[in-house]
C-alpha cells in the first residue's frame, strides 16, 4: 500500500497558469503568476507575484499570452518549467 501511494505522489508534476511577461530570450519565456493568500494580521487577501522562467522550443508564445507550465527537469540554472499549452492569445 505504501509503495504505491509514493509512486503516485513521485510521478505527479506541478502546474500554473500565468502569463507571459518576456519572450526576449531564444527558447524561454518569463511567466508571472499571481495568487491570493489571506493576511494573518490584516485578515485581506494579499496578492503575491512569483516569475517563472519556462522553456519555450517553438518561441510560440509572446507577452501578454495565457500560458499553463509544467515543472520538469532542470533545464539550465533558471529553467526547470516547459511551457505545456498556450490558453489564450493576447489581442
Amino acid at each position: 500500500m505504501e509503495e504505491q501511494s509514493v509512486q503516485k505522489k513521485k510521478g505527479a508534476k506541478r502546474s500554473f497558469v500565468g502569463i507571459v511577461t518576456s519572450d526576449k530570450m531564444d527558447k524561454t519565456i518569463v511567466v508571472s503568476i499571481d495568487t491570493k493568500k489571506m493576511d494573518r494580521l490584516y485578515k485581506k487577501y494579499v496578492t503575491r507575484t512569483k516569475k517563472c522562467k519556462a522553456h519555450d522550443e517553438q518561441n510560440e508564445a509572446h507577452i501578454g499570452d495565457t500560458v499553463r507550465i509544467v515543472e520538469c527537469s532542470p533545464i539550465s540554472k533558471d529553467k526547470c518549467w516547459r511551457l505545456e499549452t498556450i490558453i489564450e492569445k493576447a489581442k
